[in-house]
C-alpha cells in the first residue's frame, strides 16, 4: 500500500495519555502503523501527555467532568497542531463530540470482560465487604448480585488501584481485563462472565482519532483498522447516544459481529442494582437503527425512576 505524504509534519505524532496504560495502547498503535506501512522506527513517534483526568485523583470523574477529562487536552494538541493522531481507550471517548474529531480506525479488540482483584470470587467476599470502584456500572451490578456490598470511589492507574486493595484499604476491586494483559499482568485477577458482569461500551478496543480535515489520515489508518471491531464499537456507541444517559447512569453494552449482522446485548440499571433490564437484539450492519431500538426497548421496560437516570 502507497503510504499517503503528510502535508504538515514527519515523522508520524501520536498523542497519548502518560499513564503506563495509555502509552503501551499507544505503542501497540504505533507498532501496527510502522507494520502496515514498512516504516522505520522514527517515522512514527509517541507525545505523552497529562490528562485533567490522570491529575485529578480524589473526586470521580463523574462528579467533575466525566470522560471529557480524559480526553481535551488530546483534542486541544490535535487543533494546536502538536500532534496528528490521538490514541485512546474507547471506553473513555465521548459518545457525542465534536465533528472537528473523527475516529478513522480501531485495533483488533481484546477480552471485554471484568477482573475481580482481591478475592478469587465474588462468593468469597465478606457480608459488606468494601469494594473500591469508580464506576456505576460496575457498582450497580455488584449491587444487584449482592446488595450488602458496599462500594466507594477508587482512582488512579491500575497500580495504585491494586496496591490499595493490597494495602487493606478495600477488600476488592474490578479492572479491565484488558488493561492488566496489555500491561503484562494476565494471571492477576478472576475474570467475571459477560452474564455476571456485562462490560462497559467500548472496552477492551482501542481508537485512533485526528481532526476530520485531514482526510488524508482517514485513509492512511484505514491500514489498521479492525472492521469487526469498529462496527461493533460504533454499535455500543449508539446505543449509549440512544439512551441519553451521562456518566451517572449505570448502563453495558457489548456486541460482536458476525458476517452482515451484529448482535448487540445491553442492560441498565438503577443505581442502588435493585432495577436491572437487558435484552439482546441481532440486526443488520447497515442497520443505523438496531441500537436505538434496543434502547427503546429496556427503557420501555423500566420504571419511571430508571428511565429518569438516561431521558432528560
Amino acid at each position: 500500500m502507497t503510504v499517503p505524504e503528510f502535508t504538515l509534519h514527519s515523522p508520524l505524532r501520536i498523542g497519548t495519555r502518560r499513564s503506563p496504560l495509555a502509552l503501551a495502547q499507544a505503542e501497540m498503535a504505533a507498532a501496527a502503523i510502522r507494520q502496515a506501512h514498512g516504516l522505520d522506527e522514527d517515522a512514527v513517534i509517541l507525545v505523552p501527555m497529562l490528562s485533567s483526568g490522570d491529575k485529578i485523583q480524589d473526586r470521580p470523574l463523574a462528579e467533575i467532568g466525566g470522560k471529557a477529562l480524559w480526553t481535551k487536552e488530546l483534542e486541544r494538541a490535535l487543533v494546536e497542531d502538536d500532534i496528528d493522531i490521538a490514541v485512546h481507550s474507547m471506553k473513555d471517548v465521548e459518545t457525542v463530540r465534536s465533528p472537528m474529531f473523527i475516529l478513522s480506525a480501531m485495533l483488533p479488540r481484546a477480552d471485554v470482560r471484568d477482573r475481580l482483584i482481591g478475592v478469587a470470587n465474588l462468593d468469597d467476599l465478606r457480608h459488606q465487604a468494601i469494594i473500591g470502584t469508580s464506576s456505576p456500572r460496575r457498582a450497580a451490578q455488584l449491587k444487584a448480585m449482592r446488595p450488602d456490598l458496599v462500594t466507594v470511589p477508587i482512582r488512579g492507574n491500575v497500580a495504585t488501584r491494586m496496591a490499595q486493595v493490597a494495602a487493606g484499604e478495600f477488600d476488592a476491586t474490578l479492572l479491565a481485563a484488558a488493561g492488566l494483559d496489555r500491561l503484562g499482568q494476565p494471571d492477576v485477577g478472576t475474570s467475571l462472565s459477560l452474564e455476571t458482569m456485562l462490560p462497559a461500551a467500548a472496552q477492551g478496543a482501542i481508537g485512533i482519532d485526528h481532526l476530520a480535515a485531514r482526510s488524508e489520515l482517514a485513509l492512511f489508518l484505514q491500514a489498521v483498522n479492525h472492521q469487526a471491531t469498529f462496527a461493533a464499537v460504533t454499535a455500543e456507541r449508539a446505543f449509549l447516544e440512544a439512551l441519553g444517559g451521562n456518566c451517572h447512569s449505570p448502563v453495558a453494552a457489548y456486541a460482536t459481529c458476525s458476517s452482515d449482522k451484529i448482535t448487540l446485548r445491553g442492560e441498565i440499571l438503577a443505581e442502588d442494582g435493585s432495577e436491572r433490564h437487558s435484552a439482546v437484539l441481532e440486526f443488520l450492519a447497515i442497520d443505523a437503527e438496531g441500537p436505538a431500538r434496543l434502547a427503546q426497548a429496556l427503557l420501555e421496560k423500566s420504571s419511571d425512576r430508571l428511565r429518569h437516570l438516561f431521558t432528560p
